[in-house]
Order: C-alpha cells, then sequence, then structure tokens
C-alpha cells in the first residue's frame, strides 16, 4: 500500500500510528469529504429519535394546543470535526421550530426533512451525545411513527443509508424493529392533551378485557366464519370424514361456469388437505334457481354432502364455508344444515400499494384470504402522491420514474424519499405491476368471485403523475416537441398558489383547469379498461379518490382564465373541485364505468350534475358526527359503502399501546373484536358502546337538522334506503413490507367478513324516524350487550381454536395477540382475546415455558402467544416490570 493510501484509510478510521486507545481520542480533520468518509460515517454515526411528550404546553408557542417535542440525538463512535454534509429523514409530522446552534432542520417536501450542521458545529467528540430539540405539529403516538433509513449526503457523493436507521426484523414476531427509536416509558408520550383519558393498556387491562371470554369447545366444530344465515346442528352426531377428500357429483343442469366458479373452492379444501379424489366423501351440487345468486344450501352428514345453488357464485360459496367447517386437524366436519345468504351485495378491502408498494405474488396471497372469506371487491389503490404503481401503454414515465423513490432532487429519475424509503431506487417498497401482472390479477380475482376496483387518485394526491408527466414534458422539451411535451401536462408552471396538503405537498395537486389533464386521464382510464378487456372482465367500476384536495389552482393563471371564461358555469375558484369531480364521472359514465370516490369530495359535487349511477365511500369518523354526512349521501341514492375510520382502517393500532404498529388519528384501539361489535346498519347507534379517540363518551344526534332558512342540514336515513355494503381499509404509509400486511390485516379482516356477511340478531334497529344515541339513552340494551358478548365468545373460540390454524397453513403472518396476565398471590394468570391459543411465559431472563393456569412465577414476569403451527410469538408483554 502506497503511504497517501495508508494516510487516508487511517484518517476514515480516526486513528493515527499511535495506540487504539489515543486513536480514539484523536480529531478527524477533513478538508473535502471523501466517499470513503462518507460511507464511514453512516457506519459510526448512532442516531436516536426521541419523543419527549405529546402534552402540549408553552413549548407549543402562542395560541397553539396541539404540539408534540422531540429530539434527534447523535453520537459518533470517534471524534469527527467535518461539516460539509447533510442528513436526509422522513418525519411525518411538520417541525415547527428546532432549538439548536449546530444544526438545522428544513422542510424539503411532503415528510423529507433536511438535517444540516451549521457555522457552529463543533464537530463530535467521541461518544459524546448531540441532542436536537425541535417542536413539531399534532402528535407522535406510536413507536412506529419513527421512520428508518435516514440517510447522508455530501455533495455529488453518494448517499449512506446511517446503518443505526435501519429496520430489523424481530425473528419471533416477525415485527419490524426500529432500533433508533427511544421506547416510550412515559404517559405524557403517549398522551395527547391532560384531558386525554386512554390508558395505556398493560397486560393487566388485557387480562380483564378477555375474562369475559371463555374458552368453550361446543360451538368450534360446526362453527362457519363468517357466520351463515342459519346453521342447525345435528346433536350427538358424529364427525364427517374428509380425510380420504371429497368427490364432486354435479346436477347435469349445471353449467361449465357454475363448474369452473367452484374451482378456486376446491383449491381452498386441497390446501387444507381435502382434495378431490375418486372414493373421497361424495358431494353433490345441485341447481336451485329459486335461490338468490349467491345464496346456498349446504347439508354435511354420513351418507354425504349435499350443496344447492342457483349459480357458480352459490356453489363456491358453499365450497368455502365446507373448509371453513373443517378441523385441519383430524379433517372432520360437523354434521350441520346450513342456508345462507350474504347481508351486503358489496363486501370489499382497499389496499394501498402506492405508498409502499407489494408485489403480485402478495396480493395473489390476499385474494386466496378474500375469498376464503367471502369478500368480494378488491379496491387496489395504485396512484398517489408517492407511487405510481401500473404500467401504462404510451406513457412509460409513470413507471419508471412515478413508481420508485430516491435521492434525486431534480426528480428526473424518480421521486424524492418519503416514508423512510431511504436514497436507494432498488429496494422493497418500489415497484409496479407491468401490463401483464395486472391482467394475471385480474383473472386471479374473478375466478374467486372478486371484483378488483382501480384507482388513481385526483385531482389531489397525484404527485407522482405530477412529477412523472413533468419529466415526460422536460425531456420532450429538449427535444425540440413542445406538442407532444404539452400533450399529457398537468402543471400550470406560472401557478403561484400556496398551499399544503394533509401530507405536506405543495405541488401534488393536478390542474383541473388545464384540457391537458383531461387527455391524461382519458388516456389512462382507456389504457386501463383495455386490460380489463384483454382480462375478458370489463371495467365496471372506477376509483377517483376525489379526497383531501388542499386549496389548490387560486393562483392559477390557467384557472383564472378558465373561470373569466368557460361554458361549464363554473364562476368561481370555490366551483373547480365540485366541476372536476362531475365532469370526470361523466366521462367514465360514456365510457359505460359507474365513477367511485371518497365521500368528502363526493360530497362537495352539486348531485344534480353528477351521474345517477355513482358510489361514494363513506370515511367520516363517527365519534365526530359523521353519521350525519353518511345519511346525507345515501340519501342522494348513490351506493354508499361504509369505510368508517374509526373501525375499518386496519392501518391502526390493536391495542391502547405505543408498542403496537400504525396511525391512529381516528382510533387508537381497533382489535377484532371492535370489528366484530360493530353496528354498521345503524352507524348512530355505535355511540352507545364505543367511546372516542381519547376514550371519551360522545353523542350521536340522528333527528331532522334544518338552518334558519329551512335546508336540511342533517336527517334520517329515508326508508327504502341503505348501505350497499362495507369496505376495510389499509393505508400503506407504516406499512413497508408483506409481513406487515399480513399482520396489519388478519385476523382482523376475518371480523370485516363477518359483520359485512352477517347481520347479528343483537344490532339495534335503525330509526327512520330519528334519534339521539349517547351511553345512556338504552336503545342497545341490557338484552342486546349480552347477546353480543355471546356471540363473540362463540366467534372467538372459534378463531382461537380452528380459524388461526388455517392462516397458518396458507403462509398468512397474521398478528399474534398479546395475552392478558395478572400475577395474584404469586401465580400467574393468563388469557387471550382468542381462547385456545398456547401462551409461554419466563421469569426474568429465564427460560420460555408453556403456561399453565396458577404456575407460580416470580416478578417480573414476561408472557406471549403462540401460533398454533408453533412457528411465530406474540409481542412481549410484562407484568411486574
Amino acid at each position: 500500500m502506497k503511504r497517501t493510501q495508508l494516510a487516508a484509510a487511517l484518517l476514515v478510521l480516526g486513528l493515527t500510528a499511535c495506540s487504539d486507545k489515543d486513536a480514539a481520542n484523536q480529531s478527524v480533520q477533513v478538508q473535502g469529504m471523501t466517499q470513503t468518509v462518507l460511507d464511514s460515517l453512516g457506519q459510526q454515526l448512532d442516531v436516536k429519535y426521541e419523543v419527549i411528550t405529546n402534552v402540549p404546553g408553552a413549548h407549543c408557542g402562542e395560541g397553539k394546543d396541539r404540539c408534540f417535542k422531540a429530539a434527534i440525538h447523535l453520537t459518533h463512535l470517534k471524534d469527527f470535526s467535518a461539516s460539509d454534509w447533510s442528513i436526509y429523514f422522513s418525519q411525518m409530522r411538520p417541525v415547527l421550530n428546532v432549538d439548536s446552534e449546530q444544526f438545522t432542520i428544513t422542510h424539503v417536501k411532503g415528510d423529507l426533512y433536511r438535517l444540516s450542521p451549521t457555522e457552529k458545529f463543533q464537530g463530535f467528540k467521541a461518544g459524546q451525545q448531540i441532542s436536537i430539540p425541535f417542536v413539531g405539529d399534532l402528535w407522535q403516538l406510536s413507536e412506529s411513527d419513527g421512520m428508518p433509513n435516514y440517510y447522508l449526503t455530501s455533495g455529488e457523493l453518494s448517499p449512506v443509508v446511517i446503518a443505526s436507521t435501519k429496520l430489523h426484523v424481530d425473528a419471533d414476531t416477525g415485527m419490524e424493529v426500529r432500533p433508533h427509536v427511544v421506547p416510550f416509558e412515559r404517559a405524557e408520550q403517549y398522551l395527547r392533551r391532560e384531558s386525554d383519558k386512554l390508558k395505556w393498556s398493560d397486560a393487566g387491562d388485557i387480562y380483564k378485557a378477555n375474562e369475559q371470554t371463555a374458552l368453550e369447545s361446543a360451538a368450534v366444530a360446526p362453527g362457519i366464519i363468517p357466520s351463515p344465515s342459519s346453521i342447525f346442528v345435528a346433536a350427538g352426531a358424529a364427525p364427517v370424514d374428509l380425510s380420504a377428500g371429497i368427490s364432486l357429483n354435479w346436477d347435469s343442469r349445471a353449467t361449465q361456469a357454475d363448474k369452473l366458479a367452484a374451482d378456486a373452492a376446491l383449491q381452498r379444501l386441497s390446501v387444507l388437505g381435502v382434495p378431490a379424489a375418486d372414493g373421497g366423501q361424495p358431494v353433490s351440487l345441485s341447481v336451485d334457481k329459486g335461490l338468490e345468486d349467491e345464496s346456498y344450501r349446504l347439508v354435511t352428514g354420513q351418507d354425504g354432502i349435499k350443496i344447492e345453488a342457483a349459480s357458480g357464485k352459490g356453489f363456491n360459496h358453499a365450497l368455502v364455508s365446507l373448509a371453513s367447517l373443517l378441523d385441519t386437524s383430524n379433517k372432520t366436519v360437523a354434521v350441520v344444515t346450513v342456508e345462507d345468504s350474504p347481508r351486503y351485495a358489496y363486501r370489499g378491502l382497499h389496499i394501498d400499494v402506492s405508498r409502499n408498494f407489494h408485489d403480485k405474488q402478495q396480493m395473489l396471497k390476499l385474494l386466496d384470504q378474500m375469498h376464503a372469506y367471502k369478500l368480494n371487491q378488491l379496491h387496489l389503490h395504485m396512484g398517489d402522491d408517492e407511487g405510481w404503481r401500473l404500467e401504462i401503454d404510451g406513457l412509460p414515465e409513470l413507471t419508471d420514474i412515478g413508481s420508485k423513490r430516491c435521492h434525486d432532487l431534480q426528480e428526473r429519475s424518480c421521486l424524492l424519499p418519503q416514508l423512510g424509503s431511504g436514497p436507494e431506487a432498488d429496494v422493497d417498497v418500489n415497484g409496479y405491476y407491468s401490463k401483464q401482472d395486472y391482467v394475471e390479477l385480474l383473472q386471479y380475482a374473478a375466478a374467486r368471485q372478486i371484483r378488483v376496483i382501480p384507482s388513481m387518485d385526483m385531482p389531489g394526491h397525484s404527485r407522482a403523475a405530477v412529477k412523472a408527466m413533468e419529466a415526460r414534458y422536460h425531456t420532450f422539451m429538449e427535444q425540440g416537441k413542445e406538442e407532444l411535451a404539452r400533450q399529457y401536462l398537468l402543471t400550470d408552471f406560472e401557478d403561484k398558489t400556496l398551499y399544503s396538503s394533509i401530507q405536506y405537498y405543495d405541488d401534488n395537486t393536478l390542474n383541473v383547469c388545464m384540457e391537458s389533464t383531461f387527455v391524461f386521464i382519458d388516456k389512462v382510464i382507456d389504457e386501463i379498461a383495455g386490460l380489463h378487456k384483454q382480462a375478458g372482465l370489463p371495467l365496471e367500476l372506477y376509483h377517483i379518490g376525489a379526497d383531501e384536495t388542499a386549496g389548490a389552482w387560486v393562483k392559477s393563471p390557467a384557472c383564472e382564465a378558465f373561470v373569466a371564461n368557460n361554458d361549464q358555469g363554473v364562476t368561481s375558484m370555490d366551483e373547480l373541485g365540485p366541476y372536476f369531480i362531475e365532469r370526470i364521472s361523466h366521462i367514465l359514465e360514456q365510457k359505460g364505468i359507474e365513477v367511485a370516490g371518497w365521500s368528502d369530495g363526493m360530497g362537495h359535487t352539486r348531485v344534480e350534475k353528477m351521474p345517477a349511477e355513482s358510489q361514494t365511500h363513506l370515511w367520516d369518523t363517527l365519534a365526530s358526527g359523521g353519521h350525519k354526512n353518511a345519511h346525507k349521501q345515501v340519501n342522494y341514492g348513490w351506493d354508499a359503502v361504509l369505510s368508517s375510520p374509526d373501525v375499518l382502517y386496519f392501518d391502526f393500532p390493536y391495542e391502547a399501546t405505543p408498542k403496537e404498529h400504525g396511525y391512529y388519528w381516528a382510533q387508537r384501539r381497533n382489535n377484532s373484536q371492535r370489528i366484530f361489535n360493530f353496528m354498521p346498519d345503524n352507524l348512530p347507534a355505535n355511540a352507545e358502546q364505543w367511546t372516542d379517540l381519547e376514550d371519551l363518551a360522545y353523542e350521536a344526534d340522528d333527528t331532522l337538522k334544518k338552518d334558519e332558512k329551512g335546508n336540511v342540514l342533517s336527517a334520517p336515513i329515508a326508508k327504502g334506503k341503505g348501505f350497499i355494503g362495507m369496505q376495510g381499509q389499509l393505508w400503506s404509509e407504516t406499512v413497508r413490507s408483506d409481513q406487515m400486511v399480513d399482520y396489519m390485516l388478519f385476523p382482523r379482516t376475518l371480523m370485516l367478513a363477518e359483520r359485512a356477511w352477517h347481520k347479528a340478531s343483537w344490532e339495534v334497529p335503525y330509526r327512520h324516524q330519528g334519534a339521539v344515541y349517547n351511553q345512556s339513552s338504552g336503545y342497545f340494551t341490557p338484552e342486546m350487550r349480552a347477546a353480543q358478548a355471546q356471540d363473540w365468545q362463540r366467534v372467538a373460540n372459534i378463531l382461537g381454536q380452528k380459524e388461526l390454524a388455517k392462516l397458518d397453513i396458507a403462509g398468512v403472518e397474521y398478528r399474534l395477540p398479546t395475552p392478558g396476565a395478572v400475577v395474584r398471590e404469586g401465580k400467574l394468570f393468563a388469557n387471550t382475546i382468542f381462547p385456545g391459543l398456547k401462551v409461554e411465559y419466563r421469569s426474568g431472563e429465564g427460560e420460555w415455558q408453556v403456561y399453565t393456569p396458577g404456575t407460580e412465577v416470580s416478578l417480573p414476569v414476561a408472557v406471549r402467544s403462540v401460533a398454533p403451527d408453533n412457528n411465530r410469538r406474540s409481542r412481549t408483554v410484562w407484568v411486574g416490570q
């Protein structure tokens, strides 16, 4: 090695030719940052992110009552004095002010921030921590808020991810671990304000909640999820053995389409160990045209299994119910007679693959599980600010640029990093579906009686498309091809409007006054419709989003000119949003496609100017009077789908603890039992059983309200109208891995299916004459509450003793519940929300052991639940620590 090379190597390590002890105290003087030095800094810099408090105080600033205080702590292993570097990092809530002379924090775009040394930076002293306190807007109530993959830059050098901020994966749980996030330990880290009454759940709280659900086995064998309309169980009858498989005998009136519709259900049975086989248990399938399309009858007995249905959907559902009856441990089913029909025609699941991408294989696995529980609508959200996920013929920029995020501040090769994606394009959160991928998804879904609803959000939440088309513009302008450059342009470059979207973008909205915007949308819709046609499945419904459009256009010359002179009846900037939705809705209608959108955007339209066939997804929070807008839009006669965040957002935490993953802006505790308890046909009645975000009681007034001029402000649902269905939502801002998709969706999705398919007897009937509901109004009677608890006990035991094992077989890495536990007189008592799951415990740092009730232990003691296949464990909780 040459002398100069050796000197450079020693410089990087912060060493000289002296001893290691002396070398550690040497200051590294770097005149010009090199790639090697930057790489070393990325390895040796320890970053910690700490939320100090969420309770507002003087630190919020005058007149501000919502803020949090946090700090970024930096520690270098060696002395280090260079200052020509910056750290880029994702911060989900805006930084308001920074209390540091040595560092600045600057907002770049969206959630991307830059931390840079100032002229007063004194360098790092080996092992000494530098803290950078700051105040941010709103709250940070979860450890998962701390985004990963902080990265270093310096001039034109390649960015370097700081090793201490990379995600780890817990081997037992499959959960993402953020080593750089300082664990929450104090109440003020979890409370939004002093009036916040939501208790940070501990093992004792969970134990108390679970105590109401006893272990029982009688309901498990004949249990079907989702529950059928009616089921008769033959008392004392020996179970039917399916270990030799099943042999199908089709009615001569059954069509080839009927038989094809049953194939996916037969695959489901085969995966569970019951294949179609000669000599298996005979199954007769008969056509009964008197039944509704999705209805069926199922009779099991020692002399065979009988199924009756009017269509392939009915046959499919019956065989899926047979799979649900199955006990996989002994390949038997109970002797039952089932008559069944769905509660709602629309039983949906929304998956956001835009924020963080999830590939085709994960979607195929998800479609299998949707089919297994009779869900029939996959709302696939493929276009938003952070990514565009579908190949569009003729517009390669959408995926060449819009499908990936990397450190390109000009955004000519990719979008800016967001959501902790880091500086590299070649990571799992980036990606897209090819045209063939999408066709395959469509066909795979259809074979499982599932319709795919494509969604590219517009006009807001459109930054990926906006930036991709800007890059296209610049490419063609550089070639002197101005007409091509402007063909699909979505941006008025002269627009001086200042706005901030809900995710803190100031450039994420299509300009609705430019005809090129509509040319672009028309092109995209036609290409997607073409893929549906290629799949043999006409595009019937397209979701335009239409939500959260943030004050754009007001200083756009294009919009000023349009408002001044148009034949659309638009006379003010306020009317541009409704105009856009109405125009796109009719463009779709002319193509034979029904429009769908989120309720806030749809609610801004002029109803008389919308197509009669329109679908609205109702996402107003119930605890904030969300039933009012829901009822208003139902009364328009639109197809109304419940998507209430309080209960149907599956990116929210399962339990009230900062240790659980997810966002929490509408609910901080949304476990499977809460979803099961939902009364969807009577939204305001849920005020009798639930509290708000801060665990405070709320009131839901569902009586007629008018203003002084007699205009209706809110009203009950008119007789003869109602919701067409319900949909669970998984937004993916914090959901990076496929394991986390499984964790957040399951087993909650099973309870979505339960409520969407089956109407429980204990639900409070809706009162069209109106009513006021609160925790003392009494419509939800003690008898109804007792029936609800008994019904939950039945379903919880089916999950714990039979259904979770099927998710194991399918490779679904669902959330195992954290056990509840108490220690009384030195003895441990533990339980889970799903009775029948095995629990393990250990005292202190001892060995894990299988729990039995009343085991003698010494504090502190840890407990965790175990998957039926024994391959995974839940998050560990402690008693007495």
